[in-house]
């Protein structure tokens, strides 16, 4: 499984829907189970992001579908970035010259 990190900030009809959020984010942990995708974490922040999730996919095909999905509902914008434990950035370590 490839780890990604997930930021996202709410829409204005997230924050109009806000008494909601956790209803929804129960349900997007049940619908990115049906894309291959399993949310390990979600966590609501203050500050540039709304909230933060830890990802993982099978594949970046798998994990952009579910993006896009949730994209689609309305609520929420996000970002994705691919993360590395210390055991894979080990691996690309090895590979510099």
């Amino acid at each position: 499984m490839i780890t990604y990190i997930g930021l996202l900030s709410f829409t204005d009809k997230g924050i109009q829907g806000i008494k909601d959020t956790t209803k929804r984010a129960a349900a997007a942990k049940e619908a990115a189970k049906k894309s291959g995708v399993n949310i390990r974490e979600m966590l609501w922040t203050m500050g540039d992001c709304d909230m933060v999730c830890v990802l993982e996919a099978e594949d970046e095909a798998s994990l952009t579908a579910f993006n896009l999905a949730t994209a689609m509902q309305g609520n929420v914008r996000s970002r994705s970035m691919r993360a590395y434990p210390a055991a894979e950035m080990d691996k690309i370590l090895a590979k510099l010259p």
